[in-house]
């Protein structure tokens, strides 16, 4: 693996098998997290993804797999070389009304992690939908500093003051924004407009972001949305268009046209990666000015897969 596709990779891949079209259950999604982060690519794996709802669930599936002293009986195979669980909780309730009761169970959660014996754990990012931009304001004024919220919003609606009420929190410790690029049936995956002008408006103001769904591959492609007998099938955007896209937004200031080609290439061999750089066709950006924006701007997307993605770039040659 060249240098430049590793910075690309490092922490890109927030596990999220609870959620369509995986949907496991809470013991065989905490277990593959916890094989995972003991395996070859566990450089590339960040946040396990759960639902406020659901954390009482997790803390009795995973508690024996996550690092700790006594919880690891049985399992210390999992626990012994692995860090602490970075957990990301999404308010699955309607604000505002559940969310004061989502952050006392937030820190419940917490407390009860930070303790070796209960198994280690933290969350340290929330995600939630919002559907104005001033609630994005509302929601900050409650949230305790420690906790970063990515804010999901419908990228169908004009994004700009979305983005604009992001961006005017970035001297009080920030907030990013959620971009949803897929789902299990063709008319939920956003269009290349959609998702170009989502991008550059955040490149422009310089508000982080996170993408969720449909990027199991590395490549723009038609593929199945689901994991059935006879599924569904639709052109799905890459991970790889859409962070190296990101990434050379940044760089370049890229124009919108530009913008779209680059999330529209269906042709993996116009990505190129070396140990000093990547590359779209003529564009190109060196690995350390990569490695600063997936650190400060395209920080990670949800998958219900952790293995599909490697699988892709190993048949496509590149590892």
């Amino acid at each position: 693996m060249t240098q430049s596709l590793r910075t690309l990779l490092a922490g890109l891949i927030d596990y999220a098998g609870l959620f369509p079209p995986a949907k496991l259950d809470m013991g065989k999604s905490a277990e593959a997290f916890a094989r995972h982060l003991r395996g070859e690519h566990e450089f590339a794996l960040g946040r396990f993804i759960c639902p406020v709802s659901r954390l009482g669930e997790l803390t009795k599936a995973a508690s024996a797999l996550m690092p700790g002293t006594f919880a690891t009986s049985g399992y210390r195979e999992y626990a012994e070389s692995t860090r602490p669980w970075s957990i990301s909780a999404i308010l699955d309730g309607p604000l505002p009304d559940s969310f004061v009761e989502s952050l006392d169970e937030i820190d419940a959660f917490n407390e009860h992690h930070s303790q070796e014996q209960n198994g280690l754990a933290r969350i340290d990012t929330i995600e939630l939908k919002v559907t104005r931009p001033d609630a994005i304001d509302e929601v900050l004024d409650e949230l305790p500093e420690e906790v970063f919220p990515f804010f999901e919003f419908d990228m169908a609606q004009d994004c700009r003051g979305f983005v604009a009420a992001l961006a005017g929190n970035a001297d009080s410790g920030g907030a990013a924004a959620k971009l949803r690029c897929g789902g299990v049936k063709p008319e939920m995956i956003p269009s290349t407009e959609q998702v170009a002008d989502a991008l550059l408006a955040l490149a422009a103001a310089d508000v982080p972001f996170k993408a969720t769904a449909g990027l199991h591959h590395p490549c723009r492609s038609v593929q199945n949305l689901t994991y059935e007998a006879s599924p569904p099938r639709a052109v799905m955007h890459g991970f790889v268009n859409v962070f190296l896209g990101a990434a050379l937004a940044r760089a370049h200031r890229l124009e919108r046209d530009a913008m779209l080609r680059v999330l529209g290439e269906e042709d993996p061999g116009a990505f190129g990666f070396t140990e000093v750089g990547a590359s779209w066709r003529e564009l190109s950006i060196d690995t350390a000015s990569l490695a600063k924006v997936r650190e400060t701007f395209a920080l990670s997307y949800g998958s219900c897969s952790f293995d599909e993605p490697f699988e892709d770039l190993a048949k496509l040659g590149v590892l």
